[in-house]
């Protein structure tokens, strides 16, 4: 017996001297392999090669776990260990299902080992070592604890005691525990549920011992530093003993780790541990911000604890930090990290603390209320003192930061009537008078704001986008400060405003392009007056809103208007912004309306506004703005104050009349919006024969010009357009000379008044005037009234011309016509530049945006009268509707005609033509139009449209999707990567624009109108919320159902919209899935659908999750329209099945279980969550993961035996998945 035992053993000795021979064997080739990948030096073949026999040996290696400890080992270098931990953290998360018992027990005591004595010291080791050794600990807390391994916490706190290395390890392992058990979730929703519960059980212990760690690392740190300790209360260190610098270094460490740990736990854990023991845990955070090494953290998990939501009675401790030794240390370290100086470090812990007071604030106003025991604190004067401190600070970035506690405390029902809050309002208004004062560009030197700038944006570009946004939200803020105090905003702006116009003009270093002596927009004069501007329009307009008409300060207010009426410069900047002055003094008008000539004079003169008279040079776009401005003063003027403006209405008519004699003095659309204001006026004559004759005078230059012989020669034949507007010219001087300017210029005068008079021409709003002045014509059959226009007669006159203007327009995108443009003209049916960079998002340079011309060249000046009369022409037919009603839906033939110009050679037209043409045209014409009309004009031209713009948007898109499955080389095009993406991107907005028409078409939303104007381009960022189900009362509108009666449009529409759901548009996506796809369908359920057809339906929708399943929205949006199509729809077709069978990795049983479920009535409805549940874990299979996770490997965490209740296995799970023989034995028991 005693030598077979020793045979045993030796033969055991030799297998285990074999194994460890063959572990080092392999280490060495390993430690080669890992060399090579990370040598600079080494060739990519090698490199790959090395690569390819380490991802072989992880997957396929016996002995990984020898190995990887062995190559942790402290005496291999850094790179290796990093390797050899991987293999470990490999093998935990792969093959942690399949290991044996003593194996998992064996690999975790050497995990532990390493914790313990395998790791350097905490200064000297490397951050990615200890980054990785916590994620095993964690990797096994998420497949073992607490079930198996119940003494976790009590080894990581034994491990803990070991010094300072093991401590902060195990707060690595607690940080990341929590952040993949709550914050990412990343394990299955039992273990999640079993762990997170676990945790909240033994909070009380973790904080505990979170605190502790803490405090006594802290206190030894500064013990260590010199600092007296009293009581172990911790205070501000003295000076630095050198001998203890590195022990003191290494507590250091700690209470950074602690304090990182804690910032992962209190945005969860119950109130309560946060506000425990008096609120120690708040106490000692103030305490610690005036710690330089930990205050950025100590302020992390301050602001963290005050940002908490929840019950307001668990809040209300929360109030501490209100109090005396709180307060004192936030601003007493706020003071210190400023008074440093710009130092990144202090700058991102003043933005902490800024946050923490804007939590605080809001919890403040959260808290305080008329039905609160709560009151307003005894520190409330110097929490205000301190955040204003802020508001004024030279950060932009810190004083927009509180602009959103500002808005809150001027909201709140109880503080804003606190005589503090009410005495910070004048201070509130200068410190907003000093921040809308545009400086602080990165690129600059002229403001203390600047060097913050370069901390905190790219570029100037990023800092205008972000400005602008705070500028807006600082008038918001300043709206509400003055509904409190709107007489001390007055004040100040009229202070202001005298200032500025008593001030000589400074134009700074840089001058402008447009003249000598002008200021451009960074001269400290613009600055300050667009500053002025700003303010006094902001705090004048909220004075009128909430002071009576008798307490209006009239005389002070016409006083500043005389003073701006008075004020004259030649400077195109700065009378913009006198123009917005004038209009924001206009209200006082209305009591003085004597002052009415003058105001009229000072917008008339600036109408023809010149830096230089006479001079042939092209306009630049800041004097451009300012002739511009004071046209939509005039017509905001009359829109606003018809009544007031009605006495001058002569004066106004021959001072326009003047102005259009001289065909060159104006711009085409100057002179239209000034015809526009006339127009308007004339609505308040109240009386129809009269307004008629007047815009029959005011048209009659129009009217003369459009009919004539040559016109409509011109107007009809492409050939004859293209050579009146000089497109075939070859010019030699593409700046200045231009020799069929004027004719463009008819062309456009005419289109501009046709379109200004449908827009403006209306009868009056209120029944009995209208009656009175001739207006009605009769009542429909539903009783409502039928008005006639008087500009109809005028308008329809002129309509067959301008059909044959689209008509022409469309024409020319044909390749015949596009040849006979001329050289310097090839591209003058392109895109301008600045719509190109509108749609790829490419920032316009700043300076460029007033100091270039509009139209730099005769090329461009040509492509911009191409777009504008395009979108001018659809302009017109869209408002068509709504101003002219039934005397334009009844216009003979109109449906014909319109299929006969606009919807003509669209093969040809680009889809930067047609976006405009469906938005500005089509939706508003169908929207406005009465039901009566729908089968006469809207049916007939939908129908064909529809289909057209179906097959277009497919063969577009199977373009992208080829193109993107092709990587082609293709370097013909000067630029083909942005010429593609503009393309792509063009039939995105064009694919959205489509689905929206077809959605305000067919489907009412109740209680939702449809915003004819609404812009689709949303952005593609756009935030989507993770459950969406389609509107309850979405349902077909009655054009909706005259539509699907029409077989051929009824297959167009649904054909569309399914197919669409596989286009790679998110937004496109999400909206149709929502909004369209079921209501189109539920309309046809009823009929006799061919199986194939609802195969089809179905798998589209399919093929839409595994286009855009990586996205949550578009995900749960697809998920709910698969499970409405099935569960409506299987029990008639069974074929549905069949389509499921298909897909990828369905469990058949549990498709069987939910079919027949869903097929037995008389069987207990399962609740609509659960079922759609168990659809979604049906068709996991087909939904789309985002790139980064589509070749990652499968982690798979098996559930442990329930440690709650005992859940009664369903049929869809592995019934065995807990049944690996290990039972319910703990598995690490210590």
């Amino acid at each position: 017996m005693a030598a077979a035992a020793a045979v045993a053993a030796a033969a055991a000795a030799m297998a285990a001297a074999m194994v460890a021979d063959q572990v080092n064997s392999l280490c060495e080739q390993l430690v080669k392999a890992v060399t090579v990948i990370m040598d600079p030096a080494s060739t990519q073949r090698y490199r790959l090669e090395a690569l390819k026999f380490c991802e072989e040996f992880k997957e396929k290696c016996p002995i990984c776990v020898p190995c990887g400890l062995k190559l942790a080992e402290k005496t291999q270098t850094a790179i290796v260990r990093h390797f050899g931990l991987q293999i470990l953290e490999h093998v935990v998360k792969f093959r942690w299902n399949n290991m044996p018992r003593l194996e998992k027990v064996y690999l975790k005591n050497n995990v532990m080992g390493l914790i313990s004595s395998g790791t350097q010291s905490i200064l000297e080791e490397e951050s990615h070592i200890k980054d990785v050794l916590s994620r095993i600990v964690v990797e096994m807390i998420k497949r073992e604890w607490p079930q198996h391994w119940p003494d976790m916490l009590k080894e990581l706190d034994t491990l803990s005691k070991q010094g300072e290395t093991q401590t902060e390890l195990v707060m690595f392992i607690l940080l990341r525990l929590a952040e993949d058990v709550v914050t990412f979730q990343t394990l299955p929703t039992q273990r999640r549920r079993d762990i997170q519960q676990t945790l909240t059980q033994n909070m009380e212990k973790i904080f505990s011992f979170l605190l502790t760690t803490l405090q006594q690392n802290v206190n030894k740190y500064r013990r260590m530093v010199g600092a007296p300790q009293e009581q172990e209360v911790l205070t501000t260190p003295q000076k630095t003993d050198l001998t203890q610098e590195p022990k003191a270094q290494a507590n250091c460490r700690v209470g950074i780790a602690a304090l990182n740990t804690l910032a992962g736990y209190i945005d969860w854990v119950a109130l309560s541990h946060i506000t425990a023991d008096n609120c120690k845990l708040l106490e000692m955070l103030c305490l610690l911000l005036n710690e330089p090494e930990l205050q950025i953290g100590a302020a992390e998990c301050l602001l963290i604890a005050v940002s908490r939501k929840g019950k307001l009675e668990d809040r209300k401790p929360l109030m501490v930090l209100f109090g005396d030794v709180a307060m004192h240390y936030i601003l007493s370290a706020a003071q210190t990290a400023d008074g440093e100086g710009l130092v990144e470090k202090h700058y991102v812990f003043l933005k902490r603390l800024c946050q923490v007071l804007c939590a605080l604030g809001s919890q403040l106003c959260a808290l305080l209320g008329s039905d609160s025991d709560v009151e307003t604190p005894p520190n409330f004067g110097k929490y205000l003192d301190s955040f204003l401190a802020f508001t004024t600070h030279p950060s932009q970035f810190l004083r927009s930061s509180t602009q959103i506690t500002w808005g809150a405390l001027f909201r709140h029902e109880v503080l804003s009537h606190d005589p503090l809050l009410l005495a910070m309002i004048p201070k509130y208004l200068r410190a907003s008078m000093t921040n809308l004062v545009k400086v602080g560009f990165p690129s600059k030197t002229d403001s203390p704001s600047c060097e913050y700038s370069r901390f905190d944006f790219d570029s100037d570009e990023d800092f205008n986008a972000f400005f602008n946004s705070f500028r807006a939200q600082q008038g918001e803020v300043m709206r509400m400060a003055c509904r409190l105090d709107p007489r001390t905003g007055f004040q100040m702006a009229g202070e202001w405003l005298k200032y500025q116009l008593t001030t000589p003009v400074d134009t700074g270093p840089m001058n402008s392009k447009t003249g000598e002596g002008l200021c451009s927009i960074f001269s400290p004069s613009f600055v300050q007056w667009d500053a002025m501007t700003f303010f006094s329009e902001s705090v004048i307009s909220q004075m009128f809103r909430t002071l009576d008409k008798d307490e209006i300060p009239v005389n002070d207010g016409i006083d500043l208007l005389q003073l701006v009426l008075n004020f004259e410069t030649k400077d195109p900047l700065i009378l913009s912004c006198v123009l917005t002055n004038v209009s924001a003094l206009f209200p006082f008008v209305t009591y003085r309306p004597e002052y009415l000539p003058q105001v009229l004079s000072k917008l008339f003169a600036s109408v023809t506004f010149e830096v230089i008279e006479e001079s042939k040079a092209p306009r630049t776009r800041a004097v451009k703005n300012v002739r511009r401005h004071a046209c939509s003063s005039i017509i905001k003027m009359c829109r606003d104050y018809p009544q007031l403006v009605l006495p001058n209405f002569e004066m106004l008519y021959n001072h326009v009349k003047q102005l259009l004699s001289n065909e060159l003095l104006l711009t085409q659309m100057e002179k239209c919006a000034l015809m526009e204001a006339l127009v308007l006026i004339s609505n308040q004559f109240k009386d129809y024969e009269r307004q008629k004759a007047f815009l029959e005078e005011l048209m009659a230059p129009v009217a003369g010009l459009w009919l004539s012989p040559e016109m409509q020669r011109v107007l009809s034949d492409p050939e004859a357009f293209i050579s009146y507007v000089g497109a075939d010219n070859k010019i030699a001087d593409p700046v200045l000379e231009d020799p069929s300017g004027l004719n463009r210029s008819r062309i456009s005068f005419c289109v501009y008044t046709i379109l200004g008079v449908v827009k403006r021409a209306r009868w009056p709003a209120a029944p009995e005037e209208a009656k009175a002045g001739g207006f009605l014509v009769g009542y429909m059959p539903s009783g409502s009234p039928i008005y006639r226009n008087p500009c109809t007669e005028q308008v329809l006159k002129l309509l067959d011309n301008l059909l044959a203007l689209i008509r022409t327009h469309n024409n020319l995108y044909m390749p015949e016509m596009v040849a006979r443009l001329g050289e310097t003209f090839a591209k003058a049916l392109d895109m301008l530049e600045v719509e190109k960079n509108a749609i790829l998002g490419l920032p316009q340079p700043l300076l460029e945006l007033y100091d270039s011309p509009v139209y730099k060249t005769v090329l461009e000046r040509m492509q911009g009268f191409f777009c504008t009369l395009y979108d001018n022409c659809f302009h017109i037919l869209g408002n068509a509707g709504p101003s002219m009603q039934q005397d334009f839906y009844t216009v003979e033939g109109l449906a014909t005609q319109l299929l006969s110009s606009a919807f003509i050679n669209l093969n040809n037209i680009p889809d930067y033509r047609l976006r405009p043409m469906l938005r500005v045209f089509v939706k508003p014409l169908v929207l406005s139009c009465p039901s009566e009309y729908y089968e006469t004009l809207v049916c007939p031209m939908l129908g064909p449209l529809f289909t057209y713009l179906h097959m277009r948007l497919s063969q577009k898109w199977q373009v992208i999707n080829q193109r993107s499955m092709l990587c082609e080389d293709d370097a013909a095009d000067d630029n083909p990567e942005s010429q593609e993406m503009l393309e792509e991107q063009l039939v995105r907005l064009l694919t959205r624009e489509v689905m929206d028409l077809i959605t305000v078409c067919c489907v009412s939303k109740k209680g939702v109108e449809h915003n004819t104007t609404a812009a689709v381009d949303g952005d593609d960022d756009e935030a989507m919320a993770t459950e969406v189900t389609p509107p309850a009362s979405a349902e077909l509108t009655e054009l909706g159902k005259c539509l699907m009666t029409q077989e051929d449009v009824c297959t167009a529409l649904l054909i569309t919209a399914y197919t669409s759901l596989s286009w790679k548009d998110t937004l496109s996506c999400q909206r149709t899935t929502t909004q369209l796809c079921w209501p189109l369908l539920k309309q046809v359920l009823q009929g006799n659908l061919l199986p194939d057809a609802v195969s089809w339906f179905f798998a589209s929708v399919l093929k839409g999750l595994q286009t855009h399943g990586q996205h949550n929205g578009c995900m749960a949006a697809l998920v709910h329209l698969a499970f409405q199509i099935y569960e409506a729809l299987r029990p008639r077709y069974t074929e549905l099945k069949a389509v499921m069978e298909q897909i990828p990795d369905i469990q058949r049983d549990s498709l069987e279980q939910f079919d027949s479920k869903l097929l037995n009535p008389t069987l207990q409805k399962v609740a609509d969550k659960r079922r759609k549940d168990h659809f979604k874990r049906l068709i996991t299979g087909c939904i789309g993961k985002p790139l980064g996770e589509q070749f990652r490997k499968e982690v798979h965490i098996r559930n442990l035996p329930s440690l709650f209740k005992k859940v009664k296995p369903s049929l869809e799970t592995d019934v065995l998945e807990n049944e690996d023989g290990e039972g319910f034995t703990a598995l690490f028991e210590s």
